[in-house]
Protein backbone atom coordinates (compact mmCIF):
# COMPACT_ATOMS: atom_id res chain seq x y z
CA UNK A 1 0.00 0.00 0.00
CA UNK A 2 1.28 3.47 -0.92
CA UNK A 3 2.17 5.66 2.12
CA UNK A 4 1.04 8.32 1.03
CA UNK A 5 -2.46 7.09 0.88
CA UNK A 6 -2.30 4.39 3.81
CA UNK A 7 -4.36 5.26 6.95
CA UNK A 8 -3.20 5.14 10.43
CA UNK A 9 -4.60 1.76 12.25
CA UNK A 10 -4.28 3.10 15.79
CA UNK A 11 -4.35 6.37 17.72
CA UNK A 12 -5.62 8.78 15.22
CA UNK A 13 -7.48 11.31 16.35
CA UNK A 14 -8.04 15.20 16.03
CA UNK A 15 -6.10 17.83 16.70
CA UNK A 16 -7.36 21.13 17.85
CA UNK A 17 -5.61 23.69 14.91
CA UNK A 18 -3.22 26.53 16.47
CA UNK A 19 -2.94 29.48 14.36
CA UNK A 20 -0.28 31.87 15.56
CA UNK A 21 2.56 31.84 18.11
CA UNK A 22 0.48 33.83 20.65
CA UNK A 23 -1.90 30.95 20.66
CA UNK A 24 0.58 28.24 20.71
CA UNK A 25 2.41 29.96 24.23
CA UNK A 26 -1.18 30.34 25.84
CA UNK A 27 -2.05 26.11 25.17
CA UNK A 28 0.98 25.32 26.49
CA UNK A 29 0.68 27.29 29.88
CA UNK A 30 -2.76 26.48 30.61
CA UNK A 31 -1.92 22.30 29.52
CA UNK A 32 1.27 22.61 31.77
CA UNK A 33 -0.19 22.37 35.22
CA UNK A 34 -2.42 19.93 33.43
CA UNK A 35 0.86 17.48 32.72
CA UNK A 36 2.74 18.67 36.00
CA UNK A 37 -0.20 16.80 38.09
CA UNK A 38 1.43 13.32 38.38
CA UNK A 39 5.02 13.75 37.01
CA UNK A 40 6.94 12.81 40.33
CA UNK A 41 5.00 10.01 40.36
CA UNK A 42 5.30 9.03 37.00
CA UNK A 43 8.96 9.40 37.30
CA UNK A 44 9.24 7.14 41.15
CA UNK A 45 6.75 4.34 39.29
CA UNK A 46 8.21 4.85 35.71
CA UNK A 47 4.53 4.86 34.82
CA UNK A 48 4.83 5.62 30.79
CA UNK A 49 2.28 8.83 29.89
CA UNK A 50 0.04 7.48 27.27
CA UNK A 51 -2.99 9.74 28.69
CA UNK A 52 -1.42 12.64 28.92
CA UNK A 53 1.18 12.31 25.51
CA UNK A 54 -2.77 12.02 24.10
CA UNK A 55 -3.77 15.40 25.63
CA UNK A 56 -0.68 17.00 24.39
CA UNK A 57 -0.90 16.01 20.72
CA UNK A 58 -4.73 16.97 21.06
CA UNK A 59 -3.91 20.17 21.93
CA UNK A 60 -2.32 21.03 19.01
CA UNK A 61 1.31 21.91 20.14
CA UNK A 62 2.84 19.32 17.98
CA UNK A 63 1.72 20.69 14.85
CA UNK A 64 2.84 23.99 15.46
CA UNK A 65 5.87 24.30 13.25
CA UNK A 66 4.19 23.16 9.83
CA UNK A 67 4.53 25.48 7.31
CA UNK A 68 1.42 27.75 6.65
CA UNK A 69 1.03 26.71 3.21
CA UNK A 70 0.60 23.21 4.10
CA UNK A 71 -1.72 24.39 7.11
CA UNK A 72 -0.18 24.68 9.89
CA UNK A 73 0.80 27.81 12.20
CA UNK A 74 4.44 27.95 11.25
CA UNK A 75 5.76 29.21 14.35
CA UNK A 76 8.82 30.66 15.40
CA UNK A 77 11.19 28.57 16.23
CA UNK A 78 12.00 30.80 19.28
CA UNK A 79 8.31 30.18 19.75
CA UNK A 80 8.68 26.53 19.73
CA UNK A 81 11.63 26.31 21.86
CA UNK A 82 9.25 28.50 24.87
CA UNK A 83 6.85 25.76 24.41
CA UNK A 84 9.00 23.05 24.47
CA UNK A 85 10.46 24.81 28.33
CA UNK A 86 7.24 25.27 29.56
CA UNK A 87 6.55 21.59 28.79
CA UNK A 88 9.55 20.32 30.05
CA UNK A 89 9.67 22.05 33.41
CA UNK A 90 5.71 20.56 33.75
CA UNK A 91 7.34 16.61 33.03
CA UNK A 92 10.87 16.71 30.98
CA UNK A 93 10.28 13.53 30.16
CA UNK A 94 7.02 14.58 27.79
CA UNK A 95 8.91 17.80 26.96
CA UNK A 96 11.45 15.36 25.44
CA UNK A 97 9.35 12.93 23.52
CA UNK A 98 8.34 14.77 20.45
CA UNK A 99 11.88 16.33 20.02
CA UNK A 100 12.90 14.17 17.33
CA UNK A 101 8.62 14.66 15.87
CA UNK A 102 9.73 18.40 15.17
CA UNK A 103 13.52 17.37 14.05
CA UNK A 104 11.78 14.67 11.55
CA UNK A 105 9.24 17.72 10.36
CA UNK A 106 11.97 19.86 9.28
CA UNK A 107 13.52 17.34 7.41
CA UNK A 108 10.63 16.79 5.64
CA UNK A 109 10.77 20.25 5.13
CA UNK A 110 13.90 20.72 3.37
CA UNK A 111 14.15 17.83 1.28
CA UNK A 112 10.82 16.09 1.20
CA UNK A 113 8.91 15.98 -2.22
CA UNK A 114 5.38 18.21 -1.87
CA UNK A 115 3.52 15.11 -2.03
CA UNK A 116 5.67 13.81 0.65
CA UNK A 117 5.31 17.53 2.51
CA UNK A 118 1.24 17.48 1.85
CA UNK A 119 0.94 14.14 3.20
CA UNK A 120 3.31 14.19 6.34
CA UNK A 121 2.48 17.38 7.47
CA UNK A 122 -1.51 16.78 7.36
CA UNK A 123 -1.05 13.63 9.34
CA UNK A 124 0.91 16.29 11.99
CA UNK A 125 -1.66 18.11 11.86
CA UNK A 126 -4.26 15.82 12.98
CA UNK A 127 -2.00 14.82 15.72
CA UNK A 128 -0.51 11.88 14.87
CA UNK A 129 2.70 11.26 16.40
CA UNK A 130 6.27 10.60 14.63
CA UNK A 131 9.15 8.85 16.81
CA UNK A 132 12.46 8.02 16.08
CA UNK A 133 14.40 4.75 15.59
CA UNK A 134 17.82 6.98 14.28
CA UNK A 135 20.77 6.14 16.84
CA UNK A 136 22.39 2.63 17.40
CA UNK A 137 24.21 0.99 19.73
CA UNK A 138 27.99 -1.01 19.59
CA UNK A 139 28.95 1.49 16.43
CA UNK A 140 32.44 3.38 15.86
CA UNK A 141 30.47 6.76 16.87
CA UNK A 142 27.24 8.03 16.37
CA UNK A 143 27.01 9.14 12.85
CA UNK A 144 28.00 5.64 12.05
CA UNK A 145 24.77 3.37 10.78
CA UNK A 146 24.76 -0.34 10.18
CA UNK A 147 21.09 -0.07 9.33
CA UNK A 148 20.30 -1.01 5.96
CA UNK A 149 18.43 -0.03 2.81
CA UNK A 150 18.20 -2.57 0.13
CA UNK A 151 16.09 -1.97 -2.89
CA UNK A 152 12.81 -4.05 -3.88
CA UNK A 153 10.54 -4.23 -6.01
CA UNK A 154 8.31 -0.72 -6.10
CA UNK A 155 9.85 -0.37 -2.37
CA UNK A 156 12.66 -1.00 -0.30
CA UNK A 157 13.33 -3.73 2.62
CA UNK A 158 14.83 -2.21 5.40
CA UNK A 159 16.68 -4.41 8.53
CA UNK A 160 18.23 -3.52 12.09
CA UNK A 161 18.25 -2.41 15.46
CA UNK A 162 17.69 0.80 16.96
CA UNK A 163 18.26 2.52 20.23
CA UNK A 164 17.37 5.54 21.86
CA UNK A 165 14.13 5.47 20.60
CA UNK A 166 12.31 8.15 22.03
CA UNK A 167 9.23 8.71 21.07
CA UNK A 168 8.53 5.90 19.21
CA UNK A 169 6.34 3.55 21.73
CA UNK A 170 3.71 6.30 21.61
CA UNK A 171 3.91 7.32 17.96
CA UNK A 172 1.63 6.39 14.65
CA UNK A 173 4.70 6.86 12.55
CA UNK A 174 8.33 5.81 12.91
CA UNK A 175 11.44 7.12 10.87
CA UNK A 176 14.20 5.65 10.16
CA UNK A 177 17.44 6.30 9.22
CA UNK A 178 19.03 3.96 7.04
CA UNK A 179 21.83 3.79 4.42
CA UNK A 180 21.61 2.18 1.31
CA UNK A 181 24.10 -0.03 -0.95
CA UNK A 182 26.56 3.37 -1.80
CA UNK A 183 26.56 4.62 1.66
CA UNK A 184 23.40 7.39 1.62
CA UNK A 185 21.66 8.16 4.56
CA UNK A 186 17.82 7.66 4.08
CA UNK A 187 14.99 8.21 6.53
CA UNK A 188 11.86 5.73 5.98
CA UNK A 189 8.55 6.84 7.73
CA UNK A 190 6.95 3.48 8.47
CA UNK A 191 3.62 3.03 9.91
CA UNK A 192 4.11 1.86 13.54
CA UNK A 193 1.95 -1.20 12.23
CA UNK A 194 4.46 -2.27 9.54
CA UNK A 195 4.87 -6.04 9.68
CA UNK A 196 8.59 -6.62 11.09
CA UNK A 197 8.80 -3.32 13.24
CA UNK A 198 8.47 -3.80 17.11
CA UNK A 199 9.00 -1.25 19.55
CA UNK A 200 10.66 -3.13 22.61
CA UNK A 201 10.16 -0.60 26.59
CA UNK A 202 13.64 -1.51 27.72
CA UNK A 203 14.94 2.00 28.49
CA UNK A 204 16.29 1.51 31.86
CA UNK A 205 17.86 5.08 31.88
CA UNK A 206 17.97 7.11 35.76
CA UNK A 207 16.69 9.74 34.46
CA UNK A 208 13.55 10.89 31.62
CA UNK A 209 12.67 7.35 32.70
CA UNK A 210 9.32 7.94 30.94
CA UNK A 211 10.26 8.71 27.80
CA UNK A 212 10.03 5.37 26.40
CA UNK A 213 13.13 5.37 24.74
CA UNK A 214 13.96 1.65 24.11
CA UNK A 215 15.09 -0.55 20.94
CA UNK A 216 13.19 -0.65 17.37
CA UNK A 217 13.51 -3.88 15.57
CA UNK A 218 13.66 -3.71 11.62
CA UNK A 219 13.15 -7.32 10.82
CA UNK A 220 13.17 -7.08 6.81
CA UNK A 221 10.44 -4.39 6.94
CA UNK A 222 8.82 -2.85 3.72
CA UNK A 223 8.13 0.41 2.85
CA UNK A 224 7.01 2.13 -0.41
CA UNK A 225 9.37 4.84 -2.34
CA UNK A 226 7.32 7.35 -1.47
CA UNK A 227 7.88 6.63 1.86
CA UNK A 228 11.65 7.45 1.54
CA UNK A 229 13.27 10.94 2.06
CA UNK A 230 17.02 11.66 1.72
CA UNK A 231 18.80 12.14 4.77
CA UNK A 232 22.21 12.67 4.46
CA UNK A 233 21.66 15.89 1.98
CA UNK A 234 20.28 18.05 5.51
CA UNK A 235 23.64 17.73 6.55
CA UNK A 236 26.66 17.55 4.96
CA UNK A 237 25.62 18.44 1.51
CA UNK A 238 24.55 22.04 1.93
CA UNK A 239 23.61 24.15 4.77
CA UNK A 240 20.22 23.58 6.02
CA UNK A 241 18.54 24.30 10.10
CA UNK A 242 18.00 20.28 10.79
CA UNK A 243 20.49 20.38 12.46
CA UNK A 244 20.31 23.70 14.71
CA UNK A 245 16.88 23.28 15.08
CA UNK A 246 17.00 19.39 16.82
CA UNK A 247 19.48 20.85 18.50
CA UNK A 248 17.49 24.10 19.76
CA UNK A 249 14.27 21.13 21.22
CA UNK A 250 17.38 20.13 23.13
CA UNK A 251 18.84 23.47 25.25
CA UNK A 252 14.41 24.37 25.68
CA UNK A 253 14.03 20.65 27.05
CA UNK A 254 17.10 21.45 29.70
CA UNK A 255 15.65 24.85 30.41
CA UNK A 256 12.98 23.60 31.69
CA UNK A 257 14.52 21.14 33.90
CA UNK A 258 16.36 24.11 35.50
CA UNK A 259 13.42 25.96 36.25
CA UNK A 260 11.45 23.27 37.63
CA UNK A 261 14.55 22.54 39.77
CA UNK A 262 15.11 26.30 41.06
CA UNK A 263 10.69 26.30 41.55
CA UNK A 264 10.93 23.86 44.12
CA UNK A 265 14.14 25.11 45.91
CA UNK A 266 12.31 28.30 46.10
CA UNK A 267 9.15 26.16 47.40
CA UNK A 268 11.14 23.87 49.89
CA UNK A 269 13.45 26.93 51.11
CA UNK A 270 10.67 28.98 52.07
CA UNK A 271 7.97 26.55 53.43
CA UNK A 272 10.40 23.75 55.02
CA UNK A 273 14.35 24.10 55.51
CA UNK A 274 15.65 25.59 58.99
CA UNK A 275 18.32 28.39 58.99
CA UNK A 276 21.43 27.53 59.44
CA UNK A 277 22.27 27.91 63.52
CA UNK A 278 25.12 30.48 62.59
CA UNK A 279 22.74 32.74 60.01
CA UNK A 280 21.56 35.18 62.92
CA UNK A 281 17.76 34.38 61.02
CA UNK A 282 14.79 32.95 62.14
CA UNK A 283 13.90 31.71 58.22
CA UNK A 284 16.09 29.61 55.95
CA UNK A 285 15.01 32.20 53.21
CA UNK A 286 16.67 35.33 55.20
CA UNK A 287 19.78 33.23 55.12
CA UNK A 288 22.12 35.57 53.34
CA UNK A 289 24.48 32.70 51.85
CA UNK A 290 21.61 31.32 50.81
CA UNK A 291 20.15 34.79 49.49
CA UNK A 292 23.63 35.03 47.50
CA UNK A 293 23.37 31.63 46.14
CA UNK A 294 19.89 31.42 45.05
CA UNK A 295 20.89 34.86 43.69
CA UNK A 296 23.35 33.86 41.00
CA UNK A 297 21.29 30.61 40.15
CA UNK A 298 18.39 33.02 39.50
CA UNK A 299 20.95 35.03 36.99
CA UNK A 300 22.13 32.43 35.54
CA UNK A 301 18.79 30.68 34.76
CA UNK A 302 17.63 34.56 33.31
CA UNK A 303 20.85 34.29 30.77
CA UNK A 304 20.26 30.94 29.83
CA UNK A 305 16.16 32.13 28.34
CA UNK A 306 18.13 34.53 26.76
CA UNK A 307 20.48 32.44 24.83
CA UNK A 308 17.54 30.39 24.05
CA UNK A 309 15.23 33.02 22.99
CA UNK A 310 18.58 34.12 20.55
CA UNK A 311 19.28 31.03 19.29
CA UNK A 312 15.52 30.85 18.22
CA UNK A 313 15.74 33.98 16.61
CA UNK A 314 18.65 32.91 14.92
CA UNK A 315 17.17 29.67 13.46
CA UNK A 316 14.41 32.03 12.19
CA UNK A 317 16.81 33.92 10.34
CA UNK A 318 18.24 30.53 9.08
CA UNK A 319 15.21 29.05 8.19
CA UNK A 320 14.84 32.24 6.02
CA UNK A 321 17.35 32.68 4.19
CA UNK A 322 19.96 29.15 4.49
CA UNK A 323 23.02 29.84 2.98
CA UNK A 324 26.31 28.83 5.14
CA UNK A 325 26.93 32.31 7.05
CA UNK A 326 23.09 31.79 8.38
CA UNK A 327 22.99 28.78 9.19
CA UNK A 328 26.22 28.50 10.84
CA UNK A 329 25.07 31.40 13.06
CA UNK A 330 22.45 29.60 13.85
CA UNK A 331 24.50 26.78 15.14
CA UNK A 332 26.75 28.45 16.82
CA UNK A 333 24.00 30.33 18.57
CA UNK A 334 22.52 27.13 19.39
CA UNK A 335 26.07 25.64 21.09
CA UNK A 336 26.27 28.54 23.39
CA UNK A 337 22.33 28.28 24.30
CA UNK A 338 23.17 24.23 24.90
CA UNK A 339 26.07 25.34 26.80
CA UNK A 340 24.15 27.93 28.87
CA UNK A 341 21.36 25.23 29.56
CA UNK A 342 23.41 22.31 30.49
CA UNK A 343 25.10 24.13 32.87
CA UNK A 344 22.27 26.02 34.44
CA UNK A 345 20.10 22.74 34.63
CA UNK A 346 22.92 20.95 36.74
CA UNK A 347 23.49 23.48 38.41
CA UNK A 348 20.34 24.27 39.43
CA UNK A 349 19.37 20.29 40.25
CA UNK A 350 22.60 20.35 42.51
CA UNK A 351 22.08 23.01 43.95
CA UNK A 352 18.42 22.54 45.36
CA UNK A 353 19.38 19.30 47.51
CA UNK A 354 21.92 21.71 49.13
CA UNK A 355 19.90 24.69 49.46
CA UNK A 356 16.28 22.81 51.09
CA UNK A 357 18.61 21.01 53.44
CA UNK A 358 18.61 16.87 54.61
CA UNK A 359 15.07 16.99 54.15
CA UNK A 360 15.09 17.34 50.25
CA UNK A 361 16.58 13.50 50.08
CA UNK A 362 13.82 11.85 51.37
CA UNK A 363 12.52 9.36 48.94
CA UNK A 364 8.68 11.07 49.78
CA UNK A 365 10.15 14.27 47.68
CA UNK A 366 11.84 12.76 44.75
CA UNK A 367 13.88 16.18 44.67
CA UNK A 368 16.30 14.09 43.16
CA UNK A 369 14.73 13.31 39.79
CA UNK A 370 15.41 16.94 38.54
CA UNK A 371 19.41 16.23 38.67
CA UNK A 372 18.52 13.11 37.15
CA UNK A 373 16.85 14.26 34.36
CA UNK A 374 19.19 16.89 33.96
CA UNK A 375 22.25 14.62 34.25
CA UNK A 376 20.70 12.18 31.49
CA UNK A 377 19.76 14.43 29.05
CA UNK A 378 22.31 16.49 29.01
CA UNK A 379 24.29 13.62 27.91
CA UNK A 380 22.92 13.69 24.00
CA UNK A 381 26.21 15.77 22.69
CA UNK A 382 29.02 16.44 24.96
CA UNK A 383 28.81 20.37 26.04
CA UNK A 384 32.95 20.45 26.03
CA UNK A 385 32.58 20.40 22.39
CA UNK A 386 30.54 23.46 22.48
CA UNK A 387 33.04 25.37 23.42
CA UNK A 388 35.27 24.45 21.66
CA UNK A 389 32.98 25.12 18.39
CA UNK A 390 31.84 28.63 19.35
CA UNK A 391 35.59 29.20 20.63
CA UNK A 392 37.06 28.56 16.89
CA UNK A 393 34.36 30.68 15.44
CA UNK A 394 34.73 33.70 17.34
CA UNK A 395 38.67 33.46 17.39
CA UNK A 396 39.33 31.70 14.16
CA UNK A 397 36.28 32.60 11.96
CA UNK A 398 35.48 28.36 11.40
CA UNK A 399 32.20 27.19 10.71
CA UNK A 400 30.62 24.34 12.78
CA UNK A 401 30.40 21.32 11.40
CA UNK A 402 27.16 20.35 9.80
CA UNK A 403 26.27 16.96 11.34
CA UNK A 404 23.28 17.64 13.58
CA UNK A 405 25.04 17.21 17.03
CA UNK A 406 26.50 20.01 17.68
Amino acid sequence: MNALTESVARGAQQAARIENDEDALEVARALAPTLAEGASQRDRERRLPYAEIEAYSASGLWGIAVPREFGGAAVSYATLAEVTAIISEADPALGQIPQNHFFMLDVLRVNGTHAQQAFYFERALAGERFGNALSERGTKNVSDYRTTLAPEGEGFRINGTKFYSTGALFAQWIPIVAKAADETLYVAFASAQTPGLSVVDDWSGFGQKTTGSGTTTLDNIYVEASAVVPYSSAFAARPTTVGPIGQLIHAAVDLGIARAALADARRFVRERSRPWIDSGVERASDDPLTLELFGKLTLQLHGAEALVERAGRRVDDAVKASNEQTVAAASIAVAEARAATTEIALQASTRLIELAGTQATLAEHNLDRHWRNARTHTLHDPVRWKYIAVGNYYLNDVLPPRHGAL
